[in-house]
């Protein structure tokens, strides 16, 4: 018997969730998610922008956090 395509989808992310969990399944099927946008460009806006203090005051800061937990 020939299986829709639906039909084997269904079974696919059976599969999945019987093996991974559903945590894994989830983490497996991410890796295939197209996303939209450049990331490349989007990147480049934003680090274009940012000065290496800016970047040494982030670092600092979030050393400091992990230091001292609120």
């Amino acid at each position: 018997m020939r299986k829709t395509p639906e039909q084997i989808r269904a079974a696919g992310l059976a599969a999945l969730k019987r093996e991974l969990g559903i945590a894994g399944m989830i983490r497996f099927l991410q890796q295939f998610e197209r996303g939209s946008g450049d990331w490349a460009t989007d990147r480049h806006g934003w680090v274009d922008r940012t000065t290496l203090a800016e970047i040494r005051k982030a670092a600092t800061r979030g050393r400091s956090r992990k230091r001292h937990p609120e």
